[in-house]
Formats: C-alpha cells, structure tokens, sequence
C-alpha cells in the first residue's frame, strides 16, 4: 500500500507537471486605439495629421503591441456618434474624437463606458467640471506656427496683400489666423491681411472662390486651414502665388507655390496619453503640442529656395517664441 501510494503521488506531480508545461503564457494584449475623423486620411490636413501619428506610434511599438483602427469621413455628427459608441462597445483602450464637433456626442458617450478613455481635439475641455473623468483633451497651439508663417509671407509678398481662408472660427483654426495675422504685421505693419471665413470645414469649392477673391483684391500670397484647402492650393498654383499651410505638409500637392508649412506631429501628446492610460489613469488631463515641445514643426519646402534673409526672420521667430521672448497675443 505504501509503495501504491507513492507511486499514485509520483505519477500526480508529473501529471501536474505536464498540465503546467502544456498550459501556454498568455500574451499581452496589444493597446487599441481607434480614431474618428472628419475626413479623409490622407486630407493633407487635419484628419492626416492624426492618422499619420497613429501610425508612427504603430511603427515604434511594433504592430504585435499597438493596433489601431479609424472611420474617416464623419463630417455628419451623428455618424461620428454611432461610430465612436460603437468602439468603446468593442472595447477599445482608446478612442479618439478628432473633431470638436464631437465634443457634445463624447458627454453623452463617456460616462456609459467608465473603463474606457476617451480623447478630443482641439480644446482643453476634459468635461472634469461635468463630472466626467475617463476623457483627455488635446490642442494644438497653432498660432505660434502661425506667426512664423505670417513673418515668413511677409517678407515674400510683393503687392503687401495676403488672404487668409478660414474655415469657421473656433480653435486651432482661429488660432492659425490670429497667429499669421500678428506675423505679418510684426514684420511688416503696412500690409494688407484679408481674412475669409467660409463657415465650412470640407468645402472645396468654397475655399476655391475665396482664394480667387483675395487674387482678384491683389494678394500675391495665400494661407488656409482645413482639409478644403485643397481647392485653394490649386488656384494659388493656377494663379502662380504663394501658398502657405497648416497642419500636414502640403508641399507635395503643388510643390511649385507651397513655400512652407506648419505640420502637427500629435504624437507627443499621444504618448503620454498611452503611458497614463497603461498606468491606470482614464482621463482628466489635456495637452497642447507647440513648438518647445516639437508638437509644432515648420516644414520648408524643399522645392523651394527661400531667400536667406527671409528665412533668418523665420528662424528668428521660431527661437523667440520657444524662448518666451515672442508672445503671441490671441484673443
């Protein structure tokens, strides 16, 4: 009996043993981040400027470890609204409002899924006051680049006329135009700064005959935001002006007028996004990408030689506003 028993404990431990061996480690789950954007991806503008970080981010971490996931073209809210339920229903780490038109849908969204974070831009608003603590803003300070851009075109124009087309004045966007707006005049205050709001964020056609409206007025020199600045872009090339832009790098669009752009690198808001979601923290926090901390990039075209002087009074902006001694006054 004694020598049964031990026999039974002997083939016991080596059958927990096999059961051990056989029973494989789980691995870690990747963290999944989906986005909705109000246009395309590859808009040259707002919606590219967030896919693009998602996919450096991506391509640092490995695909095994990062995954994500996008819905463009939601310029209709309530499509955008369905889409974004539908990711925090499917349970991803993070899903991303890229639009504040979505701010609205997220108060009704984020407080029914309490594990889930969130995040929007462009604003500062975590909806904390609401009660609400698994959102993250983000914003861009865009009217630093901006006023580098302005300094930039006005030391190019030749008429002292530039037009501005806006989109609808409301945050990175009003920015980007008070911005340019002071670095015009800053570096050259006679001139003549034409601002157009479309009151529309996609509207090629729009933004097509309100840059043809500012040549017609004489500007030689041209700047938007949003993703309708595609039509703009093709009559500043038509007409043979400047073009200067905002958010993604537009230079390969029509390398023979874009000058420089300002582009948004959102990752370095993104990052440390991942990192308090990965340590327990769902929300409550907002960000702004600027250019002390590399947020903000001027992207010159390569295309196109900028006259040193011109270029000294960019760089000089550029240093001035990291080191505070530039401040650039927005209402």
């Amino acid at each position: 009996m004694r020598r049964l028993t031990v026999t039974l404990l002997v083939t016991a431990i080596l059958v927990m043993g096999c059961q051990a061996q056989a029973t494989p480690t789980p691995l870690p789950k990747p963290f999944r981040v989906a986005v909705v954007m109000p246009s395309p991806k590859n808009d040259l503008a707002f919606s590219q400027s967030m896919y693009d970080a998602l996919a450096a981010i991506q391509n640092e971490m490995g695909a095994d470890n990062f995954e994500f996931a996008f819905s463009e073209g939601m310029f209709v809210v309530d499509d955008a609204a369905a889409a974004i339920r539908d990711y925090a229903t499917r349970g991803y780490n993070l899903v991303i409002a890229h639009g504040s038109q979505y701010g609205s849908s997220l108060v009704e969204i984020a407080p029914d899924f309490p594990n889930t974070s969130f995040a929007w831009g462009t604003t500062l608003d975590t909806f904390v006051d609401k009660g609400i603590n698994n959102v993250f803003a983000y914003e861009a300070r865009s009217e630093e680049g901006g006023y580098v851009l302005g300094v930039l075109a006005a030391s190019l124009t030749k008429s002292d006329v530039i037009g501005v087309i806006g989109p609808i004045e409301t945050g990175d966007a009003k920015l980007y135009v008070e911005g340019f707006k002071a670095g015009v005049l800053a570096t050259k205050p006679n001139a003549k700064v034409n601002v157009n709001w479309t009151g529309s964020f996609s509207d090629v056609a729009l933004a097509s005959e309100a840059a043809q409206t500012h040549i017609n007025a004489g500007a030689d020199t041209l700047t938007g935001t949003a993703q309708m600045v595609v039509g703009a872009i093709g009559v500043a090339k038509e007409k043979g002006v400047f073009w200067f832009g905002t958010q993604a790098d537009q230079a390969g669009l029509e390398p023979d007028v874009v000058v420089a752009c300002q582009v948004y690198d959102w990752t370095v808001a993104l990052d440390e996004i991942i990192e308090l979601i990965q340590g327990g923290t769902r929300g409550g926090k907002a960000f702004a990408i600027n250019l002390a901390n590399g947020g903000l990039k001027i992207q010159y075209n390569p295309g196109y030689t900028v006259p040193n002087e011109a270029k000294a009074l960019a760089d000089g902006a550029i240093n001035g506003i990291v080191d505070g001694s530039i401040k650039v006054e927005v209402k």
